[in-house]
C-alpha cells in the first residue's frame, strides 16, 4: 500500500523540498530587482525606442539562456556535488540521517527508502520549476530501488525563437519556435531528467546498497484515450550498477544513451503524451511505497477570501510589479493596490477579486470602471474564480480594463511559481473523469468540435480565424504552438475518446469582423516522416455541447496521396449571426506551412 513516509527523514525531506521552494523564490525576487535596477539604468540613458529594442534583445537572451540551460541539463548537473549526509549544515539534520544510514548498511527497505529521497530532495542540479514528486520503494532481495518520478511538462521549453520590438505598433512581437525544434528538445531534456535521477542516486550510494534502478517517468496530464486526469508514463529504464559506472554521461546522447547503452524506452510523441508501458512499478514490489511533493494545490473556491487576495497580490508582484492589500473597510471597491514600473505604459492599477462559481455580470465590470475614474487609475483588473459573459467584453472593449477568468488566473498562477485550483476539476485525482465544463472562462453556448478518421496517420488538427479567405492576424492561428486565439474564443483540446484531435470554439464570442473558422489537418512529420493523407479515411467532425453530448456529424473529404495537409471545411457566419458549415477539400503537398500562407500567414 502506497502513503506518505511520516518518519524524521521524511518529515525532513519534505522541508528540504519546501526550502529549495523558498531559495527558488529568493532566487526570483534578486532576479527581479536585477532587472528593474538595469532597466532604470537603460531608460535614463536611451531614448523610448532604443530601450524597447533592447528590452527584446533581452527577453531574446532570456530565451536562448533558457534553451541552453536545457540542453546542458545533464552535464551540469553531473557537475554538482553528490548528496552525501556530512554535507548537510544543521546538526539535528545529521542526527536524524544517522540512524537511517546504519539501516541502509543492513539494507532495510524503510531506512534505503528515506535515504534515496533525501538525497533526490537536496540535489541543487535540477533547473526551477522542474517537478519533484517520487513513489519509491525497495527490494533487498535483488537490491534493486524502484521508483516513479515525476518529468516536466512541454511547457518547459519555451514556445518562442525570439522577441522583436516592432516600432510602428509600439508593441513586441514574439516569433513561435518551430514546433519541429520544440518536440526534439522536449524528448531530449526527458531522456537527460531520467538519466540524472540515475546518476544523482548511483553518485549518493556509499554503501552500495544499489544493484539497480527501475525508473519510471511521468507526467501529470489528461491521458488522451480516456479524458481522465492520470500519470501519463513517458519513459522507463532498468539500469545496473556495474553498466551505469562505465558511461561518461557528460559526452552521451541521451536519446541514444538511454535507449541504446541502458535499454530503456522514450515515448516517441511526449509532447502529445503517447504513453508507454512502464517498467516495474513500486507497488508491485511488495513492501511499503512511500511518495513526496504530490501535495494538492490549495481550492480557491474554498481559500479564504483574506488569504485569496493576498494570493493575487502575489501574482502581480511575481510579475514584476508592486502590489498590496487593502482595508477590509472603506476600501472604494478596490481588493489590490498594483503599481507597474513599466515606462510609458505602466501606472496606478486597481485590482477587484471576485470568487465566484457562476458567471461575472455585466455590472460588476461597469462598477470596476467607475472605481478607475475615481481612483485615477491607469488601469482596472477584476480577477475571478469564474468567467465573463459577451456583455461583460463588450462593455470593456476599448477601455482601460482587464478581465481575468479562472482558468487563466490558473495558468499565470503556475506561470509565476504559485499554485491554485479550481475546486475538484483541477484535482490530480487519476479516477475523477473531465468534467463537462471544460473552461469556466467559456460561455455556456460554446461547442467542441471532435475528429475521428481511420488509418495510422498521426495528425494534428489546426484551425484559422479568418474574413473571407485572410487569416486575421497570425495570432489567430490556433494549433500546437499557439493553442489559443485572442480572447479563447478558439482553442486546442485533449481528445476523448472516440475522437482522435479536438478544438473548442465559442462562436458567439469570435472577432466581429471575423465571418469564417476554417478547420484543418496536416500530417505531423515527426511521427510520420514519409507519409501523405492517402492514410486519412472516414474522416468526420463531431459537434459537441459542453457537456460533451453529440450535436450531430460534419462529414470531410479524404486525403489524397502527394498531399500532407488538407482544408476540412469551414463554419461560415450568415447574415442572421447563425454559423453553417462548409465541406473543404483542398490539399497542399507543402504542407502546412504552404497552407497558412495561402491563408496569408507569412512563415519564416
Amino acid at each position: 500500500m502506497s502513503r506518505r513516509t511520516t518518519g524524521d527523514v521524511g518529515v525532513w525531506a519534505e522541508m528540504q523540498r519546501q526550502r529549495q521552494r523558498q531559495l527558488e523564490a529568493e532566487t526570483r525576487q534578486r532576479r527581479q530587482e536585477t532587472q528593474e535596477a538595469r532597466a532604470y539604468e537603460q531608460r535614463a540613458a536611451q531614448s523610448y525606442r532604443e530601450y524597447k529594442q533592447a528590452e527584446a534583445i533581452r527577453r531574446t537572451e532570456e530565451l536562448d539562456a533558457r534553451v541552453a540551460a536545457l540542453q546542458e541539463l545533464l552535464a551540469s548537473g553531473c557537475r554538482t556535488p553528490a548528496f552525501r549526509p556530512s554535507a548537510l549544515m544543521r546538526a539535528e539534520e545529521l542526527q536524524s540521517l544517522a540512524a537511517v544510514i546504519e539501516g541502509v548498511g543492513r539494507r532495510e527497505p524503510d531506512a534505503v527508502v528515506e535515504y534515496f529521497s533525501a538525497a533526490l530532495y537536496t540535489s541543487t542540479a535540477w533547473p526551477e520549476g522542474f517537478p519533484r514528486q517520487v513513489a519509491m520503494t525497495y527490494d533487498p532481495a535483488a537490491r534493486q530501488l524502484v521508483l516513479d518520478w515525476e518529468l516536466p511538462s512541454g511547457s518547459v521549453v519555451p514556445q518562442s525563437k525570439y522577441v522583436r520590438y516592432m516600432y510602428a505598433a509600439d508593441q513586441y512581437r514574439e516569433t513561435p519556435r518551430p514546433v519541429g525544434q520544440r518536440r526534439a528538445l522536449y524528448k531530449e531534456v526527458l531522456a537527460q531528467c531520467m538519466l540524472l535521477v540515475l546518476h544523482e542516486l548511483f553518485a549518493a550510494d556509499e554503501s552500495s546498497a544499489l544493484e539497480s534502478v527501475a525508473l519510471n517517468g511521468f507526467v501529470d496530464g489528461h491521458d488522451p484515450t480516456t479524458g481522465r486526469r492520470n500519470h501519463i508514463f513517458l519513459a522507463t529504464v532498468m539500469a545496473e550498477r556495474r553498466l551505469f559506472g562505465e558511461l561518461h554521461l557528460a559526452q552521451v546522447n541521451a536519446e541514444s544513451c538511454l535507449a541504446d547503452a541502458l535499454r530503456g524506452q522514450l515515448s516517441a510523441r511526449p509532447d502529445q503524451l503517447t504513453a508507454i508501458r512502464p517498467g516495474r512499478r513500486p507497488e508491485g514490489v511488495g513492501h511499503r511505497v512511500a511518495t513526496h511533493g504530490g501535495d494538492e494545490e490549495p481550492d480557491l473556491y474554498e481559500m479564504d477570501p483574506i488569504a485569496f487576495e493576498g494570493l493575487v497580490a502575489q501574482l502581480f508582484e511575481a510579475m514584476g510589479m508592486r502590489a498590496v492589500t487593502t482595508q477590509r473597510s472603506d476600501d472604494g471597491g478596490v481588493d489590490v493596490h498594483a503599481l507597474d514600473p513599466t515606462p510609458i505604459r505602466g501606472g496606478q492599477i486597481v485590482v477587484q477579486v471576485k470568487r465566484y462559481r457562476n458567471t461575472v455580470p455585466p455590472t460588476a465590470v461597469r462598477d470596476l470602471f467607475g472605481t478607475v475614474q475615481n481612483a485615477g487609475a491607469n488601469k482596472g483588473v477584476l480577477v475571478t474564480t469564474s468567467g465573463f459573459g459577451p456583455g461583460s467584453h463588450t462593455f470593456a472593449k476599448g477601455k482601460p480594463l482587464e478581465l481575468i477568468a479562472g482558468s487563466e488566473l490558473v495558468d499565470l498562477l503556475r506561470r509565476h511559481g504559485l499554485r491554485g485550483r479550481l475546486g475538484d476539476a483541477g484535482r490530480r485525482d487519476p479516477a475523477a473523469p473531465l468534467p463537462p465544463a471544460l473552461d469556466p472562462a467559456l460561455p455556456d453556448d460554446y461547442n467542441v468540435l471532435g475528429m475521428s478518421w481511420t488509418g495510422s496517420v498521426a495528425l494534428d488538427m489546426c484551425a484559422l480565424v479568418c474574413r473571407g479567405n485572410r487569416i486575421l492576424a497570425d495570432d489567430h492561428f490556433v494549433f500546437y504552438n499557439n493553442p489559443r486565439n485572442p480572447g479563447g474564443s478558439v482553442r486546442t483540446l485533449p481528445a476523448t475518446a472516440p475522437d482522435k484531435a479536438a478544438i473548442c470554439a465559442a462562436f458567439d464570442t469570435l472577432p466581429g469582423d471575423a465571418d469564417r473558422l476554417v478547420l484543418v489537418a496536416a500530417v505531423d512529420p515527426e511521427a510520420n516522416p514519409e507519409a501523405d493523407l492517402s492514410g486519412f479515411t472516414d474522416a468526420h467532425i463531431r459537434l459537441l455541447d459542453p457537456a460533451l453530448s453529440e450535436l450531430g456529424r460534419l462529414e470531410v473529404s479524404d486525403g489524397r496521396p502527394h498531399e500532407t495537409a488538407l482544408v476540412l471545411g469551414s463554419f461560415r457566419r450568415r447574415s442572421n449571426d447563425d454559423w453553417d458549415f462548409v465541406v473543404g477539400g483542398k490539399g497542399y503537398p507543402g504542407g502546412l506551412e504552404e497552407l497558412v500562407r495561402d491563408f496569408g500567414i507569412e512563415v519564416d
